[in-house]
């Protein structure tokens, strides 16, 4: 049975290996699709010393076992080496040869040896392969080729055979990709991918910068780190010393600050730790170099991606939240108790995102370890991971946030042109105004920055990928970048800045809560003592701005009825004012007396109203006239249970009374009627 098998490639065709996926047909001629270019096609003179002397002298690569130049051919042959030496079959060497050198024929053809060539080889070299260890590859079964029993090469192949174009060079240049080459190869159950192949790594720590620019870009971290931590943890331990001071709309601060406390946290255990969790080590014995780290393989790179994205993502979400809560308390006037009915909702959406994105980035096996800062990360070297888990988020987070902040301020500033306020409130909402306006630029200019810097990233890799290519190809010993037009490397200064505005965007939160009374909490935390906490300021801005409504609709000579100052953001009212809680604070903190004038006070007002006895009256007039000059007047007291949730303006106007010393009180409960 005589037969020829030709298979016609198409002009773009497929790495040569794919041949062999499936077994070929008994005869005629095989049409596969193009994935792969290769921009050009040239015989290149034998030079494996295990096929000289053949019956051509021509061949191309990538042969059919897809080794790239003749060189990792000869690596690939050598285990063959004593076998063909011992001549245990006359069909072994042009078989091993028709695989790894084959015959050069015309473009856009290959040949291949028959399957009984194939079969003869096997069985006369059997036995002497496994007394050197040796296993039949799977690449070389004998199924995957055509059903014929020929000569290799055929006649027909060597009329159809070119002259090498180049007898000097090695290899000819080609268009092939990149190739993963030996040192970067892991293995195949972890599920590696680099560059579009898989089981393949990047080298670590950096394939773009030298060790001395690593090593300084990682002292840089780990000093923005410590900063961002020290402001971050300053902001909490500031709420902790008083929990009542930040209530909504302010709340949101402060769990974006215990996220950035964890970020920093996180590169600044990696600034420790180096490439210790971020890298794979080196092994010498299999000549595998340092590669990144990549999967949920490695528990601790693991664990740091967890920590760092899931925190880094809520940070961005608790920002959205905080814009949310202030639109809520400027636009449509919602108190503090309205807004912090809503606090379930804000934490289910803050910490639930971030935890849904993490899953499903653990799911796909997404994580990637940086060699540069230590830590493991995802969109370093995947850009669709980058794209849809980085940018995707932190830009649709800055398009609500923003609009809201912009709707929030343009309302108060309504307020604050259209209502008549006094002018100490007035001043005071616009000083939450800039406040509010400074922290927000404070954290958009470095989270901005940082999206910049991902943006670059993700348009410009491939560039650095082919550069880094073209620099590394020689030293790996794989193909290089046929007629490259764009060569750039990434710039140091762009790794420095994303990294110092990752950390950045954490610190405005101490901004916030830096003022003159967190120095006194302070100072009297650090004394152990405790002191009293008034009402909040920008909260008591919001609270004392009139309704717009009312102020719209109401009569030109009616006034308005404002909040009280001081009014408790626990939502309870009270007849007094500020000034009357200052005077009964300072009664309340001064002698002991004070207690028995309250009694005196209570009784005597009783026994007026019952007009009991003459000399009752007399007692009360001398108690009132020997105390006018030793004591405080008094306003309606507000611990009073009668009317006590009543407004302000239906108030009756108050008793005015005065205190007395403690003998006089004494009297005045003798005389009177037991209450």
């Amino acid at each position: 049975m005589s037969c020829r098998q030709t298979v016609c490639f198409p002009r773009f065709p497929i790495p040569l290996f794919l041949l062999f996926l499936f077994p070929a047909p008994p005869a005629g001629t095989i049409h596969m699709e193009a994935i792969e270019s290769h921009s050009e096609f040239s015989c290149e003179p034998i030079r494996l010393r295990m096929c000289q002397d053949l019956p051509y002298n021509t061949t191309f690569m990538p042969n059919l076992l897809n080794h790239y130049d003749q060189q990792t051919a000869a690596l690939a042959m050598e285990p063959f080496h004593p076998v063909v030496n011992l001549v245990c079959s006359p069909d072994l060497r042009m078989f091993l040869c028709a695989l790894y050198a084959p015959v050069c024929v015309v473009y856009g053809q290959v040949s291949l040896p028959c399957r009984a060539l194939c079969q003869r080889a096997k069985e006369d070299c059997h036995r002497l392969m496994e007394i050197f260890g040796l296993t039949w590859p799977d690449g070389m079964e004998c199924s995957r080729f055509p059903d014929c029993d020929e000569p290799y090469p055929r006649r027909e192949d060597l009329r159809k055979g070119s002259e090498p174009t180049d007898r000097s060079s090695l290899t000819v240049q080609r268009d092939y990709g990149f190739w993963c080459p030996r040192e970067l190869k892991i293995e195949p159950e972890l599920g590696y991918s680099f560059m579009g192949r898989k089981d393949c790594s990047a080298p670590c720590p950096s394939m773009y910068f030298s060790q001395q620019e690593v090593t300084f870009t990682r002292y840089f971290i780990g000093v923005t780190s410590i900063v961002c931590l020290s402001a971050t943890l300053f902001t909490f331990l500031t709420f902790l010393i008083d929990v009542t001071r930040f209530r909504y709309p302010e709340r949101p601060i402060i769990f974006y600050a215990v996220c950035y406390v964890m970020v920093s946290l996180v590169f600044f255990l990696g600034f420790l730790l180096e490439d210790t969790v971020a890298c794979n080590t080196v092994n010498h014995m299999t000549f595998k170099t340092s590669t990144i780290t990549q999967g949920s393989h490695n528990k601790a790179c693991t664990l740091f991606f967890m920590i760092l994205y899931f925190f880094t993502m809520a940070g961005s979400m608790w920002w959205v939240i905080l814009t949310i809560t202030w639109f809520l308390a400027a636009v449509p006037k919602w108190g503090s108790e309205a807004i912090e009915k809503k606090a379930l909702l804000f934490h289910a959406v803050a910490w639930g995102l971030p935890g849904a994105l993490t899953v499903a980035l653990l799911a796909l096996n997404k994580i990637e370890g940086d060699g540069i800062s230590g830590v493991c990360f995802i969109g370093l070297y995947d850009i669709d991971a980058l794209r849809w888990f980085v940018l995707a988020p932190l830009c649709l987070n800055v398009a609500v946030g923003v609009s809201l902040l912009l709707v929030g301020i343009v309302a108060l500033n309504r307020v604050r042109m259209e209502i008549p306020l006094e002018k100490e409130n007035q001043t005071k909402l616009v000083k939450f105004m800039i406040r509010m306006g400074v922290f927000s630029v404070l954290y958009l200019v470095p989270l901005l920055t940082v999206i910049g810097c991902y943006v670059y990233e993700h348009t410009y890799r491939s560039v650095w990928e082919t550069t880094w290519m073209e620099e590394n190809c020689r030293r790996y010993h794989i193909p290089c970048p046929y007629k490259v037009s764009q060569t750039s490397q990434p710039s140091m200064a762009l790794f420095l800045v994303k990294y110092l505005m990752m950390l950045v965007v954490g610190i405005p939160s101490a901004f916030w809560v830096a003022s003159k009374k967190t120095c006194f909490e302070w100072a009297s935390f650090l004394h152990g003592r405790r002191r009293k906490d008034g009402v909040n300021e920008s909260r008591q801005v919001l609270q004392e701005q009139p309704d717009l409504a009312q102020s719209l609709l109401r009569e030109p000579n009616t006034p308005i009825i404002r909040k009280s100052r001081g009014t408790s953001t626990q939502g309870t009212s009270t007849h007094a004012s500020s000034t009357h809680l200052a005077v009964l604070d300072d009664l309340d903190e001064s002698k002991p007396s004070s207690v028995h004038s309250k009694v005196s006070y209570h009784g005597s007002l009783r026994r007026a109203r019952d007009d009991r006895c003459a000399s009752d009256a007399v007692i009360y007039r001398g108690v009132e006239q020997r105390s006018f000059h030793g004591s405080t007047p008094r306003l309606d007291h507000p611990l009073s249970t009668h009317g006590s949730q009543r407004d302000v303006t239906e108030a009756p106007p108050p008793l005015i009374t005065h205190g007395s010393t403690a003998s006089e009180g004494r009297v005045a409960d003798n005389d009177g009627t037991s209450a």
